[in-house]
């Protein structure tokens, strides 16, 4: 898989776990104090993130690392 590819199947899975919640990008970007704009970014595949952000995206939508990431 390339890096390309990772970060549009990250993002499409971070999307689809928001959605779930019923969160907009705006509430979810306003709980992490990420932009509503980066956590667009984020979920288009258009950047990278930081575990930092991850982190805390992840609690905010009670996502284990050990799940998403199959350890």
């Amino acid at each position: 898989m390339t890096e390309e590819e990772f970060l549009k199947e990250f993002g499409f899975r971070l999307k689809m776990s928001r959605m779930k919640r019923g969160f907009t990008q705006a509430q979810l970007g306003e709980m992490v104090e990420i932009s509503e704009h980066r956590i667009s970014q984020i979920e288009n595949g258009k950047c990278n993130i930081t575990l930092k952000s991850v982190s805390k995206i992840f609690d905010a939508l009670g996502i284990s690392f050990e799940k998403w990431f199959n350890f």
